[in-house]
């Protein structure tokens, strides 16, 4: 995943297990979709269609669009509004509205090494591609188990939210190499000075 950038690599992360929270993390610690080459960077790095997809059309508003699902991603989601309150009724019905429109239509086709590969009918439309992010949206609040998973990272000044997977839901960060990586210099750093004192 190539960005032009020197920060490509800390620039996009997908460890959330789902999309959506994906999204949601392109905003921590700071802004991360600050262009349209950022946005189609992370479309198909977080592979919300397949590499290779053209996505010669998008613009500013594409930008514009993806911003505020995530915005309203930030709200649904554990750390967010209180599920009660009219500002989430709110959030929850703009998501049910760009759910609504089809996703791309997915193909199977046959690559150069006679391997089945997926490729769209077509170019995305950026309402189909924030449809398919909606969708993840309302399928991981609707669905009990991937409710019952998500966690925030205990990791210092991070608010990423990801669903845990893992085995006697014992996850604590967002990122091992990252937020637990810093933890673990942290606890070493201090034991180090313990030492020393």
């Amino acid at each position: 995943m190539a960005l032009g950038t020197a920060t490509a690599s800390h620039e996009l992360r997908f460890d959330s297990g789902r999309i959506c929270l994906d999204l949601l993390a392109t905003a921590h610690p700071e802004e991360r979709l600050g262009s349209v080459e950022v946005l189609r960077a992370w479309i198909i790095a977080a592979g919300l269609v397949p590499a290779g997809t053209p996505l010669a059309h998008t613009d500013a508003a594409w930008l514009t669009g993806f911003c505020e699902l995530r915005g309203l991603v930030g709200r649904l989601v554990p750390g967010g509004l209180a599920p009660e309150s009219r500002p989430y009724d709110l959030a929850l019905a703009r998501v049910n509205e760009f759910a609504r429109v089809a996703p791309p239509a997915p193909r199977a086709v046959r690559g150069e090494d006679g391997v089945l590969v997926r490729v769209l009918d077509g170019p995305p439309a950026c309402a189909a591609l924030l449809g398919t992010l909606a969708r993840d949206v309302v399928e991981l609040l609707t669905d009990p188990v991937a409710r019952a998973g998500l966690r925030q990272c205990e990791g210092d000044n991070c608010s990423l939210v990801y669903v845990d997977t893992s085995r006697g839901r014992r996850r604590r960060w967002c990122s091992s190499e990252v937020c637990g990586n810093r933890e673990r210099v942290a606890r070493h750093r201090r034991r180090a000075a313990l030492a020393r004192a």
